[in-house]
């Protein structure tokens, strides 16, 4: 990878010494991650920090009516939490070593619901979905713990064509990479509602749908969360890593082929 350098000093003792700056000068990607509803940034921290020493820009955050402002929870709606995730990742595309073409998007349940819908509103190229969540498109302005429990069930225990949610057409429209995490105990995501997303993505540039045997939906047992953590972070180093050889393979190419002209 090409290094940009910069000519600065050292004041040591009052001694100015001289020293350079080696920084990339490619940009690297970025990877936003979304929590569930109930949850926080902290559910991500750990994992951020293992593919950010990917050479990755790695952004969490707590959205709306969670964490420290937790109390605002009872009034917030999915197009709250929803202009949250688009402010968030718009925060992340502004950062000085990212390549706004190598963006991730990685969502838990509510999160996962939430970050197939801001891949229709912003460039993702890599969309990874951990036991994503499903609802019914209307009471979208409906406070989200106003929701019926029941009826939610009901819904997700059902096959849902994607032309009939907007998230799964979301899904449709996604060319991109996907990552479909599911958990095998899980009592809030059944195994119909992951087969809903997976059908869904009809156009998506390749498809790794991973079970964590034994694991329930908030991924309480440590052998769980290290399942999850090992699935996550070695499909963003494939990916990742794959991109950085065909970019390569790219620039490789165009060398060669300008040196012949030249020839």
């Amino acid at each position: 990878m090409a290094a940009h350098s910069t000519p600065t000093a050292l004041e040591v003792d009052d001694v100015s010494l001289e020293a350079t700056f080696l920084t990339p000068e490619d940009k690297v990607p970025g990877v936003l991650f979304v929590h569930g509803w109930g949850g926080s940034q902290e559910f991500d921290l750990s994992r951020a920090q293992g593919i950010a020493a990917l050479g990755c820009v790695c952004l969490t955050f707590d959205l709306r009516g969670h964490a420290g402002t937790r109390a605002q929870q009872l009034q917030v709606t999915r197009e709250d939490n929803f202009r949250d995730v688009v402010a968030a990742y718009d925060r992340l595309s502004l950062h000085p070593s990212l390549d706004s073409g190598s963006i991730a998007v990685v969502g838990s349940s509510y999160g996962g619901y939430l970050a197939a819908l801001l891949s229709t509103l912003r460039p993702v190229r890599w969309l990874a979905l951990h036991v994503p969540a499903l609802y019914r498109d209307d009471e979208w302005l409906v406070p989200k713990n106003q929701l019926n429990r029941e009826t939610l069930r009901a819904y997700r225990n059902a096959y849902v064509p994607a032309e009939e949610n907007r998230a799964l057409k979301a899904c449709t429209e996604f060319s991109g990479d996907v990552l479909l995490v599911e958990a095998e105990n899980d009592i809030y995501i059944p195994h119909s509602t992951i087969m809903s997303y997976r059908s869904a993505f009809r156009r998506s540039h390749s498809l790794t749908h991973r079970i964590i045997d034994g694991a329930d939906h908030a991924l309480t047992e440590k052998p769980a969360q290290r399942a999850y953590t090992s699935i996550l972070v070695n499909w963003v180093t494939e990916m990742v890593m794959g991109a950085r050889v065909g970019e390569r393979q790219r620039d490789f190419s165009i060398s060669v082929t300008q040196l012949t002209r030249i020839e």
